[in-house]
């Protein structure tokens, strides 16, 4: 009786604890079931994100002769926070030293990786698409944007092309020469009572509605009234590279001197208006080609 008694309390025993096995093996299968499903998607979206990461390798952030080096670590720091890497320098008045190195707070690797040219003309030559930031209201006006436009035509054009956004001097910006370069204006919509923001603000304001644009989707984003300025580069658009378009210019002010229309005493003023106008119009890389076509025949009846 004894003997029986015991041998039961063993048998509950036993089956209590390969009760406890299977709940273990049951919670840990579950729980890897879980792990590989959260995996799987947090994963797929990691791939996702990066391939469609690689479309902020495509936006260039331009700093035109700065000169305290402090501020070209800032603004790469600016810059890896927002997952952007790809910086150009435009005749510095300064090296990347270890000031710039400290700024940089981790971001040391695009300081130091800069590329460093002497001319604006040389950093957005390969660019389909350069806006240019300014502060101040120019004498003559440009296509502009605010921060938001600017991300997300930023955004949406890389797919196509490099975009350059371009900085000035701490204490002068950007000359008009430079401005006009420019296929658009940015100014950040800062308090007017205190708009005062340094270069490293002002990249990191930049760079943060490139990252929310590019968060959102924009590239199929649909057009609305609120995006003027938004392009059709998705929909199969071509516009033409900087160069191109700075290769027309010079042409079409040889015509212009050849056929006396430019007056000579003011040369610039009408230049800079024909850049507007080409700027505010926007041609595309074939409508670029027609225009060439008409210049040079224009040019062969003038022999």
């Amino acid at each position: 009786m004894l003997k029986n008694k015991k041998r039961a309390d063993y048998n509950r025993a036993e089956g209590k604890e390969k009760s406890c096995d299977f709940l273990v093996f049951l919670c840990t299968l579950l729980d890897g079931l879980i792990f590989l499903s959260v995996v799987d998607s947090f994963g797929f979206a990691l791939l996702t994100s990066f391939s469609e990461g690689d479309m902020l390798d495509n936006i260039r952030i331009v700093l035109v002769g700065t000169t305290h080096s402090g501020n070209i670590g800032s603004a790469a720091r600016a810059m890896k926070v927002m997952g952007l890497k790809q910086m150009t320098l435009v005749a510095p008045a300064c090296k990347v030293d270890g000031q710039a190195i400290a700024l940089a707070a981790g971001a040391s690797d695009i300081a130091n990786n800069a590329r460093i040219v002497e001319t604006l003309e040389e950093a957005v030559a390969d660019c389909g698409l350069v806006i240019g930031s300014s502060a101040r209201n120019r004498s003559l006006e440009w296509p502009m944007l605010d921060s938001r436009q600017c991300g997300v035509k930023a955004i949406t054009e890389a797919q196509e092309y490099p975009v350059a956004l371009v900085f000035g001097r701490e204490r002068t910006g950007l000359t008009n020469e430079e401005l006009h370069r420019c296929h658009f204006h940015v100014a950040i919509p800062a308090n007017p009572e205190y708009s005062s923001l340094n270069l490293a603000m002002a990249v990191q304001t930049l760079c943060y509605d490139v990252r929310m644009a590019w968060l959102d989707g924009a590239q199929t984003r649909p057009k609305s009234e609120d995006n003027e300025h938004e392009n059709t580069a998705s929909e199969g658009v071509t516009y033409p590279l900087s160069q191109d378009l700075e290769r027309f210019y010079v042409h079409l002010e040889e015509i212009l001197n050849k056929t006396d229309f430019i007056n000579k005493a003011h040369p610039g003023m009408v230049m800079a208006k024909l850049r507007r106008l080409f700027n505010r119009a926007r041609p595309e890389a074939q409508e670029l080609n027609i225009l060439r076509g008409v210049l040079t025949s224009v040019e062969k009846n003038l022999k």
